[in-house]
């Protein structure tokens, strides 16, 4: 851990937030860049908070970009309209100087615990996918302060690879094997579901390791939509095993039409009509307390798609949400 990981942080950018204006409308017209704020003490809501580092994909031989990851993501927010009065918040950025990404991950960690006991629900924005291990750690920290020893913490993947990589350090592929690791430590029980496998894109090692780690999974393949229904039960069978739920999507789990701005595009990815309304599910359950995006490479993407599909993942999150409150 750093001796001090708010060092790392930034803080509410109001630059970042900008766009339309439809005030000559009658009704609720406002739009994310019109709600949202610095966060406020004894106050709390949605809170975005980004992981400006690409130094994981970087060390996984990927493509470099993803750290100016959550800039795009606002500026594809921004102009998003809201439903209705919401209170959003923008607790700013953790960056990645070089490849400390140890650092920037313990700073990202201390970052989600702290925002979580103040009673906010966190959406993390990558940045590589490295993120996941710091988002699960921040969870389980603040679960454990709360006095819950062996918290029961299911972790919802879509990601075409399992990112359960060996290795001396961590990357972008390693994650959930040191999430697992974490989990052994602390006396934890792995509960790791993941849905959007491609088989053509993990080594059978890889397959070998998970099913060593009790993870389950579900194949690209069937994850159509003539297969949704049964994806959903299986979603509810694992959400009804947990007590608290972290939801993590790698956006190259998205055909690569929708998402071209990762650093590993899918061959097939799994339509975003299949996407969402498992999404959906994962956040009207009661149990979701984080959710983060990852891999968004705007030096990558073409005509902001990418960033727009994150943008309304984060806006379909945010609305449950909302409606959970209400």
């Amino acid at each position: 851990m750093t001796t001090n990981p708010k060092l790392e942080c930034s803080e509410f950018n109001v630059d970042y937030w900008h766009g339309r204006c439809d005030d000559e409308e009658a009704g609720f017209t406002h739009r994310w860049h019109q709600q949202i704020g610095p966060v406020e003490a004894g106050r709390a809501g949605t809170t975005l908070l980004g992981f400006a580092c690409h130094a994981g994909v970087v060390r996984n031989h990927g493509r470099a970009g993803a750290e100016i990851g959550p800039r795009a993501l606002r500026r594809a927010l921004s102009n998003v309209p809201l439903s209705g009065p919401a209170d959003v918040f923008d607790a700013g950025d953790v960056f990645c100087s070089g490849d400390r990404l140890e650092e920037a991950q313990a700073a990202f960690a201390h970052s989600v615990s702290r925002l979580l006991a103040d009673g906010h629900r966190v959406i993390g924005m990558g940045g590589g996918h490295e993120i996941a291990l710091a988002s699960f750690n921040g969870l389980l920290d603040a679960r454990q302060a709360a006095g819950e020893a062996q918290p029961k913490i299911g972790i919802i993947n879509f990601d075409a690879h399992f990112d359960l990589r060996a290795g001396p350090r961590g990357t972008s592929g390693t994650p959930f094997r040191q999430i697992s690791e974490r989990c052994a430590r602390d006396g934890v029980a792995f509960n790791y579901l993941c849905m959007g496998i491609s088989r053509f894109a993990n080594t059978a090692a890889l397959f070998d390791k998970a099913r060593a780690l009790g993870a389950r999974w579900r194949e690209d393949e069937r994850l159509t939509q003539a297969d949704l229904n049964d994806a959903k039960s299986e979603l509810a069978a694992f959400i009804a095993e947990v007590d608290h739920v972290y939801m993590t999507i790698c956006l190259d789990v998205l055909p690569p039409s929708l998402a071209p701005g990762v650093s590993a595009p899918s061959a097939r990815g799994v339509e975003q009509a299949v996407i969402e309304p498992l999404v959906d599910a994962v956040a009207a359950s009661g149990k979701l307390r984080l959710f983060d995006l990852a891999e968004l490479n705007p030096e990558l993407d073409q005509d902001m798609r990418t960033a727009r599909v994150a943008a309304r993942l984060v806006a379909r999150v945010t609305e449950a949400w909302g409606r959970d409150e209400r």
